[in-house]
């Protein structure tokens, strides 16, 4: 099913997620700067246009697992919570540096499940993104994966992004990743897997769908962003699922051009953040 995109033009705040896989380098484990460079650039080139955006940006272990000179990804808990230590601090230094060559300031937001569960510190947050939104600063967020426990982590920034987006009101959220969009079944199985252009609803279908494989880099498969959709579209926004290769797809995306897996948002009057963050969904 396909549909018009137009009004995509119109989005005003608009969260950006990119996974770990979109912005390193498979073969070495380091950064790709080149595609951070090009990421930066787009996101600036947003703000520049006079829309708010936020970039919840995944890779600090990655990075991290490079930094302390380890050859594999950490096994345990605290080797985990070590490298996104050493990670966040480089790729945040990274960020900042390249930010700043486009004459945009960037802040960092780390975020726990207990940040939205409990009521005070959910609305600090809503209040310190909507202050920095309005001074023309772009967050960048991230789990805060340094003292996160199984109890309070989200497990993956496909799930904190369109938290993120319903927290600050957001009206567009864009999920960058290695595939270009859903597919009616995994396509590096099935040649014969349709390409979904357009999803009204979240079904039962569509939810089945999300057998697709995530990548080796990152933690997200395509389950966890038809998740995401699921709060993003209840609390009123769309969402796109794209593919990272060309980052020319953000700008084309707030062009209305047909690129990525359009979510069209339903507003849920029942919807309460705190539903989801419990496990469950007001309908």
């Amino acid at each position: 099913m396909s549909s018009d995109r137009t009004y995509l033009k119109d989005k005003k705040r608009i969260v950006i997620k990119i996974g770990s896989s979109s912005i390193m380098h498979a073969q070495t484990g380091r950064m790709n700067l080149e595609q951070i460079e090009k990421l930066v650039r787009a996101v600036s080139d947003i703000a520049n246009s006079g829309k708010e955006v936020i970039l919840v940006s995944s890779g600090a272990i990655p990075v991290g697992t490079h930094a302390a000179g380890l050859k594999d990804r950490p096994s345990t808990k605290a080797q985990k919570q070590a490298c996104a230590a050493i990670g966040q601090a480089h790729l945040m230094m990274v960020y900042q540096k390249l930010f700043a060559e486009y004459q945009h300031t960037v802040a960092q937001i780390l975020m726990t499940k207990y940040t939205m569960i409990e009521d005070r510190s959910r609305r600090n947050a809503r209040s310190t993104f909507n202050e920095l939104l309005s001074m023309g600063v772009i967050p960048i967020v991230n789990e805060n994966d340094t003292v996160a426990t199984d109890e309070i982590e989200f497990g993956d920034n496909d799930t904190l992004s369109a938290i993120v987006t319903a927290l600050v009101g957001g009206d567009l959220l864009i999920l960058l990743s290695d595939v270009d969009g859903l597919y009616s079944d995994n396509p590096r199985e099935n040649p014969e897997a349709r390409y979904i252009d357009t999803v009204d609803v979240i079904t039962d279908e569509i939810i089945a769908m999300g057998k697709g494989a995530g990548s080796k880099v990152g933690t997200g498969g395509m389950s966890t962003k038809i998740a995401a959709a699921r709060i993003a579209t209840d609390s009123g926004a769309d969402m796109v699922i794209a593919a990272s290769e060309d980052l020319s797809v953000i700008s084309r995306i707030l062009k209305a051009d047909h690129v990525g897996t359009l979510f069209k948002a339903h507003k849920n009057r029942n919807f309460h953040l705190i539903d989801y963050l419990s496990g469950g969904c007001s309908e």
